[in-house]
């Protein structure tokens, strides 16, 4: 039983079934008692030959053969099981509601998402996971297909029932009938469900400003800008990045310069501002295995920036304020200069202390002035 309720688990037998696969009776073979057994103990292979006849599961079909002869008597033993078709099987498992309605599914897919049946009928058990809700995908699939507007939202999916809760939570069923339901020029490169079939999606924002309160644009202190626009503005200054929110309010009035506010893995939003390539680009980021991934990752698209404070003079000399990374990384990292990759190597392998990391904010102020040099 634990072999077929693991076939019916993987969706095996459901798959055949919706493939058109012929049916092959299943042969089980009972291992009834031995030779031996049968002449130690005849009173007990006779009660387990009953318990066969009294207990026979619905749906297996048992077969006989008679043991014994004129010394010890005969006998009728079980030798083996036999599921002679798929309703049988089901009836077994006791998972005929379960079939009846898989295979009322399969037929509304083919009938009102043909290209869909395929993929339906190869994943048996993801498509009962989700039983109620067929007729909500097939409509939202066609509405992509056949009524979307071109930049529509997600939000604007116009199918009775369906609202953008609806597609979050159901994104990894509606992404595959996608792939197979939709032309390929219908279907984009991209990390979001958004992205990849053609919904407009939240731009990439940059937060920046001067941190000597000048303007960036007359009136304008301080912009929260889509990096597509930003990449049009070509604003002068020199570029500092810094890691922190707190540490980007609290920076010091260095003239001439464009603050950025990387927040963390965000930072590479930048690398798509082409002007920065002829900007002197400095990066202060924790002193961690994250901080200089995200050095790495900047300095491989702008090959002048620098570092800031990520030194190991500044690392010892704030043991005190020492804090613990959750979850430190352990990449191969192509662009820190010597004195950089021997202190990541050193926070890698914890030579100081365990998933040791010094948060920027955590940073003497003082040490802070001096690396801009006021």
């Amino acid at each position: 039983m634990s072999l077929l309720r693991t076939r019916w688990a993987a969706g095996t037998d459901l798959s055949e079934l919706a493939l058109g696969s012929a049916w092959e009776p299943l042969v089980i073979g009972l291992r009834p008692p031995s030779a031996a057994q049968y002449a130690d103990d005849f009173d007990a292979v006779q009660a387990w030959a009953n318990r066969w006849r009294a207990q026979l599961p619905a749906g297996l079909h048992v077969q006989w053969q008679v043991v014994g002869g004129r010394r010890s008597g005969a006998v009728q033993l079980p030798v083996r099981a036999v599921i002679e078709t798929r309703e049988d099987l089901w009836q077994l498992l006791q998972v005929e509601a379960q079939a009846s309605l898989f295979e009322k599914i399969l037929a509304q897919v083919a009938a009102d998402l043909p290209d869909a049946r395929t993929w339906v009928a190869r994943h048996p058990q993801p498509v009962l996971a989700v039983a109620p809700h067929w007729s909500a995908f097939i409509a939202v699939v066609r509405w992509v297909r056949d009524a979307m507007p071109t930049g529509a939202w997600i939000r604007q999916v116009d199918v009775p029932g369906v609202d953008t809760k609806f597609v979050e939570a159901h994104r990894e069923t509606l992404a595959a009938l996608l792939e197979v339901c939709l032309p390929p020029e219908r279907i984009f490169t991209g990390s979001s469900f958004a992205q990849r079939y053609g919904f407009a999606f939240k731009p990439a924002y940059a937060r920046l400003r001067r941190p000597d309160r000048t303007h960036l644009l007359p009136g304008v202190s301080e912009m929260a800008v889509p990096v597509t626009e930003l990449s049009a503005l070509d604003l002068p200054g020199q570029v500092f990045v810094v890691e922190n929110e707190t540490t980007y309010h609290a920076f010091p009035p260095v003239p001439d310069t464009l603050l950025f506010l990387g927040s963390g893995y965000g930072v590479s939003r930048l690398l798509q501002v082409d002007w920065l390539a002829q900007r002197p680009v400095t990066y202060w980021g924790d002193l961690d295995t994250h901080g200089f991934v995200m050095l790495d990752r900047l300095r491989a698209r702008f090959p002048q920036v620098r570092s800031m404070l990520m030194d190991r003079a500044t690392l010892l000399e704030h043991e005190r304020h020492w804090g613990v990374e959750d979850s430190p990384v352990n990449a191969h990292l192509e662009h820190l200069s010597a004195d950089e990759a021997a202190l990541y190597v050193d926070l890698v392998e914890d030579r100081y202390a365990v998933g040791l990391r010094l948060e920027q904010e955590r940073i003497r102020f003082g040490r802070v002035l001096a690396a801009v040099g006021l």
